[in-house]
């Protein structure tokens, strides 16, 4: 699959049932010797009081569980167990 067909494509976790964000407001990082993608930077804003912080969630290539036609659909859940 290439790059370009991933662009526009929505990010879900299946657990939460949660929209995280679209391709392409993402950050991919890239192993520079075989050109593949080896994991997805999500950007997730969040709210403390008046005051927006910015942090991001990484997720592992190999935690996606499906890529559909207009969407992403990823496990969280293995991300937080394998961080614990």
């Amino acid at each position: 699959m290439r790059l370009s067909e991933l662009s526009g494509k929505e990010i879900v976790d299946v657990k939460r049932a949660e929209r995280l964000g679209v391709l392409g407001q993402t950050d991919l990082e890239i192993n520079e010797r075989t050109g593949q993608i080896t994991t997805l930077i999500i950007p997730s804003n969040k709210w403390f009081g008046m005051r927006k912080q910015q942090s991001e969630v990484r997720v592992p290539w190999d935690h996606i569980k499906k890529i559909g036609s207009d969407m992403v659909i990823l496990d969280l859940a293995e991300v937080e167990k394998e961080e614990e």
